[in-house]
């Protein structure tokens, strides 16, 4: 059957609802004014609130921890999350993702290529993981230009900075019911003399998981017609659902020698990853990388410099998809991703006020996509990217003022091979239309990215803080040369090698309360883009008579301006030695094109609390979240995006044994059983791959 859509305005009940939580936290969080500032960030602190920043650790992350980086933090304020099953989710961020998302690994990219898709997983284990951040703003300037929406950093302890007192580690096992799931995982900490030395090893295992009620958005019978000129398909699927299984392992050793101003250490990885795309055509990706890192650091290396730090990575990544082909899995591409990066950090003392850190960063990838059988290219010719920065970042205090700048400049060359002939694999309806093929041709691009903010202390505890930042980013190597057939989002994508640099000014007002037992926080901010670049989906398509993508529609790279304003906000409240807490927090964000339009793959608005009681060893948790329907859809994408109610709750005993403290814990997730759709997801899996029903892991954790 076929879906007629028309734009729709977002429910403005529901907008005002999530605003007026967020700013009537805000009054209530400036009820004492008896506080004092305390530090959340490795690098900025809470008290410099030009940029929001997150970090997450401990019992906090242990909580929140998912099979990937974006089920992990997707319900951090103003993160959300894609959903590719339970193999593929990366963070979407104030509603972008991508490329305009940066994945870090300890301060250096991951160099995995899923930036490129949503069903590309993130090649960064997390098991072990000592602490995520979340940085915006001046903050994200340090480590790469073009993170309009933010950048995520996972932070590890591979290579220790501090010689430990003795053996120490942790053990971690548990099993989850939804997928017949396994996992272990642990490390372990020593040192001999003045070295370090770490050892990490994680295994997951998780079958298909169970679904609430059917696999159609809407039911056994929706028939969703995700292309105008495809077929309608029927997925009738319910109970456990194809292609959402999800297999991973990894080890990981590092050692470091430690002196008296500074540590010099090196750390190995090799991660394996299979897992499921639950499309309708259906396939698998059976990823892996192997990962070296080298860091050095020196603390007040010569008069006026705290410290010089110099840390490089090179990874070979590879990922090979498999399709599906009379009920088997049969290998249909092969990509390839070697990126090298290197960077100097210099960060001097105060002087007249200001702090800060300047350096120079070198990257280095070559990523290869070819289909297997006749080694043609597979969507985007080979293409190597080479980009050099210089970055300085400045941060001053003037009894209750503060400042910060930020400035960064970019030079990125995108050097595809030049010999490669792009073809369709199959037909155009309309050959007359036949989209123009991009130009396979070297692009050089100058980036130049700044940001500047203050923040007034007006009370003690409280402050406001006003942030502008300006972020440049080149076009990938996906948006310039792509052509062929992608059947994870059933389009046929066409790059334009015609595109200019996409520019973000953001933006941004925050008020925040930071002490005493309650505390809040508001942000509001507009992002305008100019050269927005985005898939628009041209209305030609591939024809019926193709050997595979047929009905496919047509989706060509273009540019165009584009605002993203959003909210959020939260309230929190500590019960003190009572050992309570709870937290009610909400999020808005709307994205459209200037010239009228929704942008698409935008996040639907949420509400959320969260509580918990912690007593003699017990903790109980519970989470609740509300997802209302995103009916502000592009002209092209099927909808609406139902809206979801997601309850979560967690009991945990620990028990301290010798030296040896023993935690016991159950989560329930998706207590209601709900459907639930990421409207962040491309059609291709969202109106065909809910997320898993209820489920029960329970697990044993030990650290030494």
């Amino acid at each position: 059957m076929r879906i007629k859509h028309t734009d729709l305005p977002m429910n403005r009940s529901a907008l005002w609802f999530v605003a007026s939580i967020a700013f009537v936290s805000s009054a209530l969080a400036q009820q004492n004014p008896n506080l004092q500032i305390d530090v959340t960030g490795s690098r900025e602190s809470s008290n410099s609130i030009l940029t929001p920043t997150k970090i997450l650790q401990g019992n906090e992350l242990q909580d929140k921890l998912g099979a990937t980086l974006g089920a992990t933090i997707g319900n951090e304020l103003g993160v959300s999350q894609t959903g590719y099953g339970t193999g593929a989710s990366r963070p979407v961020m104030r509603g972008l993702e991508g490329a305009r998302v940066q994945i870090l690994q300890n301060g250096l990219s991951v160099g995995d290529v899923s930036n490129i898709s949503a069903d590309h997983a993130v090649a960064s284990q997390l098991q072990n993981t000592r602490q995520i951040e979340i940085l915006r703003g001046a903050a994200a300037l340090l480590y790469g230009s073009g993170s309009s929406g933010g950048l995520v950093n996972i932070v590890n302890d591979r290579i220790l900075t501090t010689l430990p007192d003795e053996a120490t580690g942790s053990v971690n096992t548990s099993y989850e019911s939804v997928s017949n799931g396994r996992a272990a995982a642990g490390h372990v900490d020593t040192s001999f003399g003045l070295i370090a030395v770490h050892v990490d090893t994680a295994i997951n295992n998780n079958q298909n998981y169970r679904i609430p009620g059917y696999a159609e958005q809407g039911g056994p019978n929706a028939n969703w017609k995700i292309n105008p000129n495809g077929e309608a398909e029927n997925i009738p699927y319910s109970g456990k659902l194809p292609n959402s299984f999800n297999n991973q392992n990894n080890l990981g050793v590092g050692a470091s020698y430690i002196g008296k101003s500074g540590y010099t250490g090196v750390s190995v990885e090799r991660l394996n990853n299979n897992y499921g795309i639950p499309t309708p055509e259906g396939g698998s990706i059976n990823q892996s990388q192997n990962r070296y890192d080298f860091q050095h650091q020196t603390r007040d290396p010569f008069a006026g410099f705290s410290s010089i730090k110099f840390s490089a990575a090179n990874s070979n990544y590879n990922h090979t998809e498999f399709s599906i082909a009379n009920g088997a899995y049969t290998p249909a591409a092969l990509w390839k991703n070697i990126a090298n990066e290197a960077r100097l950090e210099l960060a001097h003392k105060q002087w007249m006020g200001w702090k800060g850190t300047f350096g120079a960063q070198v990257t280095r990838s070559s990523v290869e996509a070819t289909e297997i059988g006749s080694g043609s290219y597979a969507i985007l010719p080979s293409t190597k990217t080479n980009s050099n920065a210089l970055f300085w970042i400045e941060e001053g205090r003037w009894g209750s003022l503060q400042g910060n700048l930020g400035l960064r400049y970019d030079n990125v060359k995108q050097n595809p091979n030049s010999s490669t002939v792009l073809s369709a694999e199959g037909p155009f309806a309309d050959p007359a239309a036949e989209p123009a093929k991009p130009q396979v041709q070297n692009k050089n691009f100058n980036l130049l990215s700044y940001s500047a903010g203050g923040l007034w202390n007006f009370a003690n505890g409280y402050g406001t803080g006003l942030s502008y930042t300006v972020s440049q980013r080149a076009p990938s190597a996906q948006e310039l040369y792509s052509y062929g057939i992608h059947e994870s989002t059933a389009t046929f994508t066409v790059g334009n090698s015609n595109l200019s640099k996409e520019t973000s000014h953001n933006l941004e007002l925050n008020v925040q309360k930071t002490m005493g037992k309650v505390r809040g926080k508001v942000n509001v901010y507009l992002n305008k883009f100019n050269n927005y670049i985005y898939g628009y989906y041209t209305g030609q398509y591939i024809a019926d008579n193709a050997d595979e993508g047929a009905g496919f529609s047509v989706v060509q790279a273009q540019q165009a301006a584009a605002t993203i304003k959003g909210v959020e906000g939260e309230l929190t409240h500590n019960w003190g030695n009572v050992g309570s807490g709870a937290r009610l927090f909400a999020d808005a964000s709307q994205g459209s094109f200037d010239a009228g339009g929704n942008l698409p793959l935008q996040p639907a608005p949420r509400i959320g609390l969260q509580v918990a009681h912690q007593k003699n060893g017990w903790l109980a948790n519970a989470s609740y979240t509300y997802s209302f329907q995103q009916n502000r859809l592009a002209k092209w994408e099927v909808g609406p995006t139902p809206s979801y109610n997601l309850l979560n709750a967690g009991l945990s005993y620990t028990e301290k044994v010798n030296k040896i403290s023993w935690t016991g814990y159950m989560m329930l997730k998706n207590i209601l059983n709900d459907d639930i759709r990421y409207a962040t997801t491309p059609m291709a899996v969202r109106l065909y791959a809910p997320q898993p029903g209820r489920s029960l892991m329970v697990g044993v954790r030990a650290n030494f």
